[in-house]
């Protein structure tokens, strides 16, 4: 059962969008909430930056006006998350590290961490729309992600859990079963193989599993070698609600790779994503 959540504040659209899910997530579950914004003293402060002779002055000037940026825009995201909160609980921390190390170990308390897709953190924009803290936080955090994109599509339709029998989908398929976020939902098992056959029972595996946990769980074959267009389109054809994954290549790599089938469902997919490892 999902007991505490932690979503990360910044002022790119998919941080609001991944706000404003958590407020819904944990009002309806009944979950405990901490909001985080990540001030990032490492790089704003700078402290072991090569400095020219007579620079000095210059760079403190220049931390200064970093670090009172880094707070402005952590006190106004702050500001904006106790708007939307309209009088529901929720917890405020100030992480002083950077962005990777601070979700890490905020995360490391919670049961689930929302990030925007698009979140930046007080880094530069984000080229291809999918945060670099995120394959971080896949590699190396201990928590699942529920990835939020920019404008999300909230639909009522079924969640749909992608399935290839990998230890890391297993895993994922095992914490969204125990943490409840099907939320009463159908849930709709789909497989790729190079035969209905082949995907059918790969995809009759995962419901007997999420059967288990009381789920209405049916499979889905999908017969093609490129998984994620095969997920993403029935995604869209049935309005999934929820994007379920596992987080990295086959035989359990623990890597995401640029242009890898996990990296494009969450840079295309329209739906909230929960990855992980």
């Amino acid at each position: 059962m999902l007991r505490s959540i932690l979503v990360a504040l910044d002022d790119t659209q998919g941080a609001k969008a991944a706000r404003d899910a958590a407020f819904a997530l944990s009002r309806r579950t009944g979950a405990s909430l901490t909001a985080a914004v990540v001030l990032d003293r490492p790089h704003t402060e700078s402290e072991h930056e090569f400095v020219p002779i007579g620079g000095a002055a210059f760079k403190a000037r220049r931390d200064a006006a970093l670090v009172k940026r880094a707070q402005q825009d952590a006190d106004q995201a702050l500001a904006e998350c106790a708007a939307a909160a309209a009088g529901h609980p929720y917890v405020e921390i100030r992480l002083e590290e950077a962005p990777e190390p601070a979700l890490q170990r905020a995360g490391a308390t919670h049961d689930l961490v929302v990030i925007g897709r698009d979140s930046t953190l007080g880094l530069e924009e984000v080229e291809d729309g999918v945060a670099p803290v995120i394959e971080r936080l896949l590699m190396d955090g201990a928590r699942p992600l529920l990835v939020i994109p920019p404008e999300p599509v909230l639909a009522e339709g079924p969640v749909l859990v992608g399935y290839d029998a990998s230890l890391p989908n297993m895993a994922a398929l095992q914490l969204f079963a125990l943490l409840g976020l099907a939320e009463g939902a159908p849930v709709r098992v789909a497989s790729a193989a190079e035969t209905r056959e082949a995907a059918l029972a790969m995809a009759e595996e995962g419901c007997v599993y999420l059967r288990r946990h009381g789920l209405q769980a049916t499979p889905l074959a999908l017969v093609g070698d490129r998984p994620a267009d095969l997920l993403l389109a029935e995604a869209e054809g049935m309005a999934a609600r929820l994007l379920v994954v596992g987080a990295f290549e086959e035989s359990g790599l623990r890597r995401l790779l640029t242009g890898s089938a996990t990296h494009e469902l969450l840079r295309r997919a329209r739906c909230p994503v929960f990855i992980h490892h």
